[in-house]
């Protein structure tokens, strides 16, 4: 961020209301919720709330898997930002996998589910399409990104000896020869069409392995993958930190690459809400998203994260060992196979270089790989989906009230993407993109 983005941050976050005064009061006392602390709501000062902008409600329940790129959600919760802006009654459950925050999402909070979430950025669009809700859509809308970068592949011990890392080339020969002796070739993901199956899939394609006949794909939810491998239940996997981190500390496997040396800032979570919440509840939607901003500029200063990583270790979050998460954080990697690297570019970012706003050009990527294994039809108009889900607006005017004008992008492009092996995404023509890949499960 900017000094002069900085300095406008902190005045603009020191203004005071009388209407954020009485919330704030009224609701000091009132800090209940699944996953979080009771003491930490008061920890930050009333915002800027106008009497025209007060919140529709006090509260959302939201939801988190036990991942690093939650923090922002977290973070607003355990440090006030929520309360701060009007919402203290906002809740942070954990749930676990995405395929529960996907039923959680349908339920909505009246039915015992949730409003909102920490969610792989395709999984709004999968879940308003219902592709993943048995044909019945539920609308989404993604408000923001919670990051870009952090999340890795990591390989079982069994393939030590391959040393494989970014190129997955070798893994071809290694697979087929585990194969030819009877042994199932289990990879693992997420969630079917979310990120981590994007980045697993395009790695793999990369180095010559189809993902759909060379190899069985299979979803793990994400706090059991290190579990999974360490008991020989599969090969590889893809998992946003700390799981990464935790399968080298536990010496189960190594990494193979952190996700930012296949596509250098590249595209992560979202913070995502039902969209007939946010229509019901449009100040609301703001004051969650302005508090997730604030928790993401918190974030991203470096000598914030060691309380970060401290706050999310505990039992209440992801219960997990400091050591699982710091490093990482901080921009050194060691993946447990000799290879170390200390580069805060490939970190995980919350923040800065406009990690938090939502280019709708990325998520033409996601859709456009949704599309590449089958899990979208080409007939899908992915352009008009984007234009119903992706609500940079909100961003936008969340962003304006931070005083963080400086940080809004000229575009909702980020223009032409470039991966790691040469190949460029222009999102002014996602199919001749799609056309130029050799394997995929659909021909267009």
């Amino acid at each position: 961020m900017s000094n002069l983005s900085r300095r406008k941050f902190i005045v603009t976050a020191g203004a005071t209301t009388a209407a954020t005064l009485f919330l704030h009061a009224c609701s000091s006392n009132n800090q209940g919720g699944s996953g979080q602390a009771d003491t930490s709501a008061s920890t930050a000062a009333p915002g800027p709330v106008a009497a025209a902008d007060t919140p529709e409600v006090t509260g959302a329940k939201l939801g988190f898997i036990a991942l690093t790129d939650a923090a922002p959600l977290i973070i607003a919760r355990e440090k006030g930002l929520f309360a701060k802006y009007g919402m203290p009654e906002t809740t942070v459950e954990k749930q676990a996998s995405w395929g529960a925050t996907r039923d959680n999402l349908v339920l909505g909070s009246g039915g015992g589910g949730i409003d909102g979430a920490h969610i792989l950025t395709p999984m709004p669009y999968l879940i308003s399409s219902g592709k993943v809700t048995d044909g019945k859509p539920v609308p989404m809308y993604i408000l923001a990104r919670l990051n870009v970068n952090g999340q890795g592949i990591q390989i079982a011990n069994t393939y030590k000896d391959v040393n494989v890392s970014l190129d997955s080339t070798p893994l071809k020969a290694a697979f087929a020869q585990q194969k030819s002796s009877g042994r199932d070739i289990k990879v693992a993901m997420t969630f079917p069409g979310g990120t981590h199956d994007m980045w697993l899939r395009y790695w793999l394609a990369a180095g010559g392995i189809n993902p759909d006949t060379d190899v069985s794909t299979i979803t793990v939810p994400p706090p059991q993958m290190v579990a999974n491998v360490k008991v020989g239940a599969m090969e590889a996997f893809c998992v946003g930190e700390p799981w990464p981190l935790q399968t080298v500390n536990q010496n189960v496997g190594y990494n193979a690459l952190t996700t930012g040396e296949l596509w250098r800032d590249h595209p992560e979570k979202a913070f995502a809400m039902r969209a007939d919440w946010v229509d019901q509840n449009p100040n609301a939607a703001k004051a969650l998203t302005m508090a997730v901003q604030e928790a993401q500029i918190w974030c991203d200063q470096m000598e914030n994260k060691e309380e970060m990583c401290d706050i999310l270790a505990k039992r209440e979050w992801f219960k997990v060992p400091v050591a699982d998460i710091l490093d990482r954080s901080k921009g050194i990697f060691d993946f447990g196979n000799g290879r170390t690297l200390e580069d805060t570019t490939l970190m995980q970012t919350y923040w800065d270089r406009a990690a938090s706003y939502p280019f709708k050009s990325h998520d033409l990527w996601f859709l456009t790989e949704n599309i590449r294994w089958g899990y979208l039809s080409p007939d899908e108009d992915i352009t008009a989906l984007v234009d119903q889900v992706n609500r940079e607006d909100i961003w936008r005017e969340a962003a304006k009230a931070l005083g963080q004008e400086a940080a809004i992008p000229a575009s909702t492009s980020r223009g032409v993407e470039t991966f790691f092996d040469g190949v460029s995404f222009d999102p002014e023509d996602p199919m001749g993109y799609l056309k130029s890949l050799e394997i995929k499960k659909v021909q267009v």
